[in-house]
């Protein structure tokens, strides 16, 4: 049975989920920034999360999943996803994130069943992040960061955190930078920060802050 929790709540757990997942931890100032609340509502919210036995906090305090609280952060990140393929077959693909989190606080265990039925076990949602338990389906793909010129290559995923700024993925769309699609590195400078790709024959140059979050299969 799935353990009810606010909307909010969910939202701090799957933020936590996405970094603990990466490897790395995430600070109150960090989840202000990518929440955009404030600092204080941040430190109360983690309160209770940690009264409700969802986190505990480290010596750095930085927020780290309990059992339970991971429990409740993959169900919410794997019922976001299926809303999102439920969402493509009507909207454009940068457009579904932003509409699966009204439907990802709301999804019952008998709809995620189904959705996961329908949808043939999906491992990635459809910006190629990897459904909760599936991390092995994308291990091996790299940032465009660490290709180097002349490299052909195919955009398997866009990041989480690059999925949360509406803009970029409109631009990404625009500029055909999405999973599935063969792209050749035409050149990486490092002191510049810049990574310029081929993309049907026309040429994109991304930042590195932006490159970091988009993966390729080599």
């Amino acid at each position: 049975m799935t353990i009810k929790t606010s909307s909010t709540i969910e939202d701090y757990l799957g933020l936590i989920y996405i970094t603990e997942r990466d490897g790395d931890a995430i600070t109150g100032t960090r989840l202000a920034e990518l929440l955009a609340v404030s600092a204080p509502t941040v430190t109360n919210t983690l309160k209770r999360m940690v009264r409700d036995g969802l986190i505990t906090m480290d010596a750095n305090h930085c927020p780290h999943l309990t059992p339970r609280g991971d429990q409740l952060a993959r169900t919410v990140m794997r019922r976001h996803m299926l809303a999102e393929w439920m969402l493509i077959r009507m909207l454009s693909w940068s457009k579904v994130h932003h509409e699966a989190h009204g439907f990802e606080h709301t999804i019952s265990d008998e709809v995620e069943n189904a959705l996961l039925l329908d949808l043939n076990q999906p491992e990635t949602c459809p910006h190629g992040n990897p459904l909760p338990g599936h991390e092995a389906a994308v291990s091996a793909w790299v940032p465009l960061t660490e290709l180097k010129a002349g490299d052909n290559v195919t955009i398997r995923r866009i990041h989480e955190l690059a999925e949360d700024i509406p803009e970029l993925l409109a631009f990404l769309e625009e500029k055909r930078i999405e999973p599935g699609q063969e792209v050749k590195v035409v050149e990486v400078l490092p002191f510049n920060q810049t990574v310029t790709l081929d993309v049907l024959n026309n040429s994109v140059t991304l930042g590195f802050a932006t490159a970091k979050q988009i993966f390729a299969e080599v």
